[in-house]
């Protein structure tokens, strides 16, 4: 084993420094705290309340309408952003959409 000595002054410097550390550390994880992933929806938990499948959630993400945050490819909803759109979802339900013709486009 290898021993190496270090001024009294040096040791001190380094663990004050150290310990500035730690606090900056604790500091960041709390305010890390609000952020938990236990406050967030996944994309079945949010299909369940919008009443929707998949791929409407998708194209409401596409368009902007849903905020979202992507951990790999694992997606998550804050649930103020899901209740926020909820009437607007329920809203476009009930329009249904009437085919012109000839021309294939939709009111």
């Amino acid at each position: 084993m290898e021993v190496i000595s270090i001024e009294r002054s040096t040791y001190e410097e380094l663990l004050t420094s150290f310990n500035s550390f730690v606090a900056q550390m604790k500091e960041m994880a709390h305010r890390g705290k609000d952020k938990r992933l236990g406050e967030w929806l996944d994309n079945q938990d949010v299909c369940q309340i919008l009443n929707v499948c998949p791929r409407t959630l998708q194209t409401l993400r596409d368009n902007g309408t849903l905020a979202y945050s992507q951990i790999e490819r694992k997606i998550y909803y804050k649930p103020e952003d899901v209740k926020r759109i909820l009437p607007l979802v329920e809203e476009r339900r009930y329009v249904v959409p009437v085919r012109q013709k000839g021309g294939g486009e939709y009111e």
